[in-house]
């Protein structure tokens, strides 16, 4: 059996604020192969956090502590600044859920996404705009051409969305965090989003981290699947039998999730324990 391409024990964040500490992350641990793993739960429950503190992204005055952070050979808790800059981008990136947030919105799109072939592959700058070109295209936007001149403003939230999933997969990293990447794509381009992200995992074994609120497309698509409630992971479970989960918490999300299936003149609401999180 390979060794796994992530290795974390025990990862905590916190953040002091003026009522005390807040935990954000709790002793959480798990691996990571070449493989899609979904980390689900409700907004608050530590996910984003995680994928930003794998990526040496929790800034000043959070504090990251972890046993192991391992990323294949590299250790993370030791990384520099300068380690992270060869490491972000190139071998491991991170989709993040807004792009109006993520895009600088002072550059077209064009050129923020082929300064990541530039930095990271030392392309040219017309091999550069053919990557980009041929990445945008990949990811189902119309007219690439147009769109590789545009600034972030000139992009409808689902563009921008897809131009942001362009600008992290174009120097094909070894592992990518996607936070909700699908969430303001229609079903058809959310369709062929996930297919980009099925066949860089399944041709060139990368490793993904697949963060999202939708059950249903988290145990269809990815292999296994970690639930967080209130920074810690309650339950892990293989995709395919996210329904058999045994959690009262996981079993509360289920249960709380829309169906056209079954009329219900309300849906159920997810009751807590505190006990949960000790």
């Amino acid at each position: 059996m390979s060794a796994p391409l992530l290795t974390v024990e025990d990862l905590n964040v916190s953040f002091p604020g003026r009522g005390g500490i807040t935990r954000a992350v709790r002793n959480a641990s798990f691996t990571l192969g070449r493989e899609r793993l979904g980390i689900v739960g409700e907004s608050g429950s530590g996910k984003s956090t995680t994928g930003r503190a794998l990526l040496g992204l929790i800034s000043h005055p959070g504090v990251v502590t972890a046993k192991t952070m391992r990323f294949g050979s590299d250790d993370l808790l030791a990384c520099t600044e300068s380690d992270w800059q060869q490491l972000r981008g190139r071998r491991m990136s991170m989709v993040m859920q807004d792009p109006k947030y993520s895009l600088n919105p002072v550059r077209k799109i064009g050129q923020q996404i082929g300064e990541t072939c530039r930095l990271h592959l030392g392309s040219s700058r017309k091999d550069a705009e053919q990557r980009t070109l041929a990445m945008l295209e990949a990811v189902k936007i119309r007219n690439p051409d147009m769109v590789y001149h545009l600034y972030p403003h000139q992009l409808s939230g689902g563009m921008g969305q897809r131009a942001m999933i362009a600008m992290m997969l174009v120097a094909e990293p070894d592992f990518l965090i996607a936070d909700e990447p699908t969430s303001a794509l229609d079903v058809t381009v959310q369709n062929e989003v996930l297919r980009i992200l099925d066949d860089l995992v399944r041709d060139r074994g990368m490793g993904l981290i697949f963060i999202s609120h939708n059950l249903t497309i988290v145990s269809s698509f990815c292999d296994r699947v970690l639930i967080m409630y209130g920074g810690k992971i309650v339950e892990e479970c293989a995709a395919k039998d996210l329904h058999k989960a045994r959690h009262p918490y996981t079993r509360a999300l289920i249960a709380a999730a829309p169906s056209l299936d079954v009329q219900r003149a309300e849906l159920a609401t997810v009751t807590r324990d505190p006990e949960w999180l000790l």
